[in-house]
């Protein structure tokens, strides 16, 4: 007899400390398709959900979609989404419908208005209206903050083992023939979990430098043993003032035994020992202008990441002090992006391309996240519908937007001005807009880690530096109230 598994997307990674709700209109904006009208938009996109579709195909499953709804970093999600989307994928079960089991696509950071952890409430509710005998599998963005209650109703967790995150659709894949094999074998699995007191581990998640390579190594050796199915690293989102904001460590099994605990504590362990381990060397947003001047050259464009005001981990991405920077240095035959601005986007759109004009620029949330608004005169070089597709390593084939855009030129530097959030991660979010990255001298982004992924292989070098945004590195200037006390790196170890 066919199977039959439930699947479902809710993907939020929340930043606390931000003023922006994620509304519907934020989950619009990005992905927000009920019933039916899921599948259509991921088909052949590198996508958790691309890979629950890959196995239906595979193992010949029915798939009762019933919702996909994922935004941008930001504040909280509004408690009408949370019980909107909790609504949808509660509703069969509710009506009786017979599942075999359950797929989910989480980020495990998620905040709500009314829960600070919310992926274990959601999962609750759903453990209960499905009953114990339906395992349910879970992949998890590498950057989730896990409540102890995600494990007892989580029967198989897997997060992705890249950051970049590139391996999306794979790791959808890996939990879905996990939940296979529990289905065929009529059995459900067990998820222990450790954690520690810190607010990030594994230096942020980075995969491409220890000690990530070297934890990743381990989890692989320990997976070999047939009935230790996955082991996930979770370094945790740091920007969440909550009781669970951390790394954790989760051993999906067969069945339940202490000795997948005792894997569990001891990768934790080798992530306490490696607390201090940085690798970026975060500059002063003065010190990369005047590097990426003087090392601007032939070979690929200098690549400077602004790391503080990444929309990826909830920044407004408005943030003007390195633009200031590089215009004060002179930084010439350079690119800017993005830079979320609304107001300024509708100006530069009604002047029209070919047109100068003088407009502020960002700083407009909160400037003391990352300077005031800029006063500039330029030329409006194009403008857009901010319509885009990615297509590299980070969800390539996913039709995207960054709402009304224009590209503003102003002395040397092409700065792209759009109306929604978007971190920078693909090349064809300058390239839709008439601005050829490998072409430019100096690259200049709002992103951590992922633009690594599209752009180091272009760069002639990479620079980061700290913008003093609402992401900054530095997590003695935010305010936390709520994490677990004492914690790393707030507290004396």
């Amino acid at each position: 007899m066919k199977r039959r598994v439930l699947v479902a997307e809710f993907a939020h990674e929340t930043n606390t400390f931000s003023v922006q709700p994620a509304d519907e209109a934020a989950f619009q904006r990005r992905s927000y398709a009920f019933g039916p009208s899921v599948p259509a938009e991921f088909h052949g996109t590198n996508t958790e959900m691309a890979g629950f579709m890959d196995a239906a195909v595979c193992h010949g499953w029915e798939l009762l979609h019933t919702v996909s709804a994922a935004a941008n970093p930001s504040g909280r999600v509004t408690d009408e989404v949370y019980e909107r989307v909790l609504a949808a994928i509660l509703a069969p079960l509710e009506d009786g419908t017979h599942v075999d089991g359950i797929l989910l696509a989480l980020h495990g950071a998620m905040v709500t208005a009314s829960h600070d952890d919310a992926e274990s409430a959601l999962l609750g509710s759903i453990r209960a209206a499905a009953g114990d005998a339906v395992p349910i599998a879970v992949t998890f963005d590498l950057h989730a903050n896990l409540g102890l209650e995600t494990a007892q109703h989580a029967n198989i967790v897997c997060s992705y083992k890249t950051y970049p995150h590139i391996d999306m659709r794979e790791r959808g894949s890996v939990a879905a023939e996990l939940l296979e094999r529990a289905m065929a074998d009529d059995i459900i699995p067990s998820t222990t979990m450790a954690r520690r007191s810190m607010l990030q581990g594994a230096d942020g998640g980075r995969t491409d430098v220890e000690p990530m390579i070297g934890l990743l190594k381990k989890a692989s050796e320990l997976e070999s043993d047939p009935d230790c199915w996955s082991v996930s690293i979770n370094a945790g989102f740091c920007h969440a003032d909550v009781a669970d904001t951390g790394p954790s460590v989760t051993v999906t099994s067969r069945v339940a035994d202490e000795r997948f605990a005792r894997m569990a504590e001891d990768l934790m362990d080798d992530i306490w020992e490696t607390r201090n381990l940085v690798a970026n060397e975060f500059l002063s947003v003065d010190e990369a202008a005047e590097r990426a001047a003087a090392e601007a050259g032939d070979g690929g464009p200098v690549v400077i990441a602004d790391y503080a005001d990444n929309p990826g981990a909830g920044s407004y991405g408005d943030a003007t002090n390195l633009l200031r920077a590089m215009l004060h240095a002179h930084v010439q035959d350079a690119c800017f992006g993005a830079l979320c601005d609304p107001k300024a986007a509708r100006q530069l759109i009604a002047c029209g391309a070919g047109k100068k004009t003088r407009v502020a620029l960002g700083g407009k949330t909160d400037p003391g996240m990352g300077g005031p608004p800029l006063d500039v005169e330029g030329e409006v070089l194009t403008t857009t519908d901010g319509s885009f597709v990615y297509d590299g390593p980070m969800w390539a084939g996913m039709a995207a937007s960054m709402g009304p855009t224009a590209v503003f030129r102003v002395d040397g530097v092409d700065i792209l001005v759009t109306s929604y959030l978007r971190q920078i991660t693909d090349i064809q979010q300058f390239r839709a807009n008439g601005i050829e990255p490998t072409r430019k001298r100096v690259v200049a982004l709002k992103s951590m880690q992922h633009f690594r992924a599209a752009y180091e292989p272009i760069a002639r070098c990479v620079l980061v530096c700290d913008s003093g945004a609402l992401a900054s590195p530095d997590l003695h200037r935010l305010e936390y109230k709520h994490v677990r006390r004492p914690i790393h790196p707030l507290d004396v170890d």
